[in-house]
């Protein structure tokens, strides 16, 4: 009686791969949309600005998420500016700008409403549970 060894590492790594992709894509939607839920509405380019890709190579063994915006106002949704700046390293004093629509304001920066932090805090546990839930189901758990 002889034995048999059957070699299932690749399965494996796909189903791990599988499983990490299924997650990742997941993962960035939910956070994409927290993020324009979180966002500051005027005009609504920038909550509308906001994306994911999914990038990552099987054979490297890594995959990953981003979510951002192509727009300048998105940093200063994330961060602030000016007197509000997050780490106090904005203009001070104030300053006077012409708005888009040809008006003028006076104003001593931007607070930071931090949507991308705050969907991150608020989805961050249960999105850890959700990917051992989807791992749990594509390695046949």
């Amino acid at each position: 009686m002889g034995i048999e060894f059957e070699d299932n590492r690749l399965k494996v790594k796909e189903a791990l791969y599988d499983a990490g992709e299924a997650f990742i894509h997941e993962a960035c939607g939910e956070l994409q949309s927290r993020t324009q839920r979180n966002s500051r509405v005027d005009t609504g380019q920038t909550k509308g600005s906001y994306s994911y890709k999914v990038s990552g190579s099987f054979m490297a063994g890594e995959q990953y998420g981003q979510i951002g915006s192509n727009l300048e106002n998105a940093i200063w949704e994330e961060f602030g500016t000016g007197e509000y700046a997050l780490h106090g390293d904005g203009r001070k004093g104030g300053w006077v700008y012409q708005s888009p629509k040809g008006e003028f304001y006076y104003t001593k920066g931007k607070k930071p409403r931090r949507p991308m932090h705050n969907a991150f805090t608020a989805l961050k546990n249960k999105l850890i549970k959700r990917y051992a839930a989807i791992l749990k189901s594509k390695m046949g758990g």
